[in-house]
């Protein structure tokens, strides 16, 4: 039978719910078993893929085509597991789902109520991905924090759960903030008992107390929020910030958790393997070189929006054992009169983001140009990859005003275009090119060394492609196609010979990397971001 692990937060937003969740499956995962991760979010959208990155951080893309909320990416990155459309239920989908129930006249004539065909619907969810996964456990994360009014069915629906589920199946832990104030840093406990109080109101009794904090709590302190929150000792488990996230699950496993988790899911005892992982975390924390990389996008002033492509760059540090500093640049800078050579001076490295529509791209276009002419390595991922071809196509094949037919209309050289498939497409949820998709390695290229294969997958989000009719135009003057679709009706990735690493995909590799299995094209550039590195400093 599959057990649940149910996750919320209490006193503030953005508390690592998160973090958590994905650590407790990675403690799980060490012990061997099959782990599903889980994300119910509140918002009526139907899924992440039409807010604006600035308030919600990336989109994360599943392999099956799912646009999702970014803890997706944390759950798979410390599991290294593939989340899939079910991983991600949004009250946009749960509400969607009912009320095509009761057109279907599938509720017999009864009025449909949040109670409880509304939290049936939850129900049914979360237990059918636990069946379709095979999942020993489900972890399933609850967005917003407790006393969110949106959140309230969700609630409802894990504490029938509970009750239904029956003794030794399931399991609350609850995040929550212990802040300290004063000129003492005196710690206070308050925040919490309150949080708790609230989950009691509606009837659940958290197992577990995550405790974040900045400075660790004393055994006087621990007790206080035992007694008062009523959950045993072991369980209050103190959450520190820590040097890097990949540490949060051998911090966890050190306090017990792993062991509390077992013992109360009534789950076989088994030995737990942190070697790999330790082995990991030693090197992010002391690795022996350094490089410092740029990430040129559209949306950095939200950390979050770029949080797969920040995290595959640290993983790609790991293998190379190398500290990789990530300097986040708008690309609107190059377009307000900052040149290309002052903000990218200094630089190992240089990545180019992706991205929707007009604003910001000239300046994307401007900084490829400076690393192709400079031999800085690049990488460029989706609109990255389309920004590479505009830029070649101006600056070396001469075709002048060349663009995308996103950026302009009519442009004179169209090398970036809309397929025909997509030309009545108007609605904007889930109506890309999403999800896995193939692609053939051409070998003897730098993609080809790098991959190890001549058939890979890689997940997409985008709608335009480069236009077929410039091919040959493009590889007449020095741009290889070095991957294209089984097909060969697509180009898939790019790149230039005769400079020390510069690739561009149109697909979305951050979201395949893993701390324990860095992505290959991450890999690569950070290598040459390192040797750049050495020699300059040499």
């Amino acid at each position: 039978m599959t057990k649940f692990v149910f996750v919320t937060g209490g006193v503030v937003s953005s508390i690592g719910k998160g973090i958590t969740s994905a650590s407790i499956g990675r403690l799980l995962r060490n012990r061997g078993f099959t782990v599903a991760p889980m994300k119910l979010d509140p918002y009526i959208n139907v899924d992440a893929g039409t807010m604006n990155p600035f308030q919600h951080g990336e989109v994360f893309v599943t392999e099956d085509g799912a646009e999702t909320d970014l803890d997706l990416g944390h759950y798979e990155r410390f599991m290294d597991v593939n989340c899939s459309g079910g991983s991600s239920l949004t009250t946009g989908k749960v509400y969607s789902s009912v009320i095509a129930a009761e057109r279907r006249g599938d509720y017999l004539g009864a009025t449909v109520q949040v109670i409880p065909h509304v939290t049936n619907q939850i129900k049914s969810s979360v237990i059918m991905l636990g069946r379709e996964q095979e999942a020993d456990v489900v972890i399933a994360e609850i967005g917003g924090t407790v006393g969110d009014i949106e959140s309230l069915p969700f609630l409802e629906a894990i504490r029938q759960m509970r009750t239904e589920l029956g003794p030794g199946n399931s399991l609350f832990v609850h995040v929550t903030l212990v802040p300290t104030v004063g000129p003492w840093q005196e710690v206070k406990t308050k925040p919490t008992q309150h949080s708790v109080m609230q989950l009691r109101e509606i009837g659940i009794s958290p197992d577990v107390l995550v405790c974040r904090s900045e400075v660790p709590l004393s055994a006087e302190v621990r007790e206080k929020i035992s007694l008062f929150c009523g959950v045993p000792p072991r369980a209050v488990i103190e959450s520190l910030n820590a040097e890097t996230i990949y540490e949060v699950p051998l911090m966890y496993e050190s306090a017990g958790l792993g062991a509390f988790i077992i013992e109360r899911l009534e789950l076989e005892p088994r030995k737990a393997d942190f070697e790999e992982w330790r082995s990991l975390v030693e090197t992010i924390k002391a690795p022996k070189r350094k490089c410092t990389v740029a990430v040129v996008g559209k949306y950095t002033e939200n950390g979050d929006s770029y949080k797969s492509i920040g995290e595959a760059l640290i993983h790609a540090g790991i293998p190379n054992d190398a500290e990789v500093s990530v300097r986040w640049i708008e690309s609107d800078a190059m377009e307000n009169g900052a040149s290309p050579a002052e903000l990218l001076a200094g630089l190992d490295a240089l990545v180019v983001a992706p991205g929707f529509g007009v604003r910001g791209i000239e300046g994307k276009i401007e900084a490829i140009r400076y690393a192709r002419e400079t031999g800085l390595p690049f990488l460029g991922i989706c609109l990255g990859l389309q920004m590479a071809v505009i830029e070649f196509a101006r600056n070396v094949c001469d075709l002048e005003g060349a663009n995308s037919e996103e950026m302009a209309d009519n442009p004179p050289y169209p090398v970036i275009h809309l397929l025909p498939e997509q030309r009545n497409v108007v609605a904007k949820g889930a109506t890309m090119r999403l999800g896995s998709y193939p692609c053939n390695i051409v070998a003897g290229t730098v993609a080809h060394r790098l991959y190890n294969s001549s058939r890979i997958t890689e997940r997409h989000r985008h709608r335009y492609e480069v236009n077929n009719d410039f091919r040959e135009k493009l590889q007449e003057h020095g741009m290889a196609i070095s991957g294209v679709s089984p097909d060969y009706r697509l180009v898939e990735m790019i790149e230039i010979a005769d400079h020390p690493f510069f690739v561009g995909t149109q697909a979305h590799p951050e979201f395949k990397s893993r701390p324990n299995r860095p992505h290959p094209l991450f890999v690569g550039l950070v290598r040459a971001a390192v040797a750049r590195h050495a020699a300059v400093v040499a």
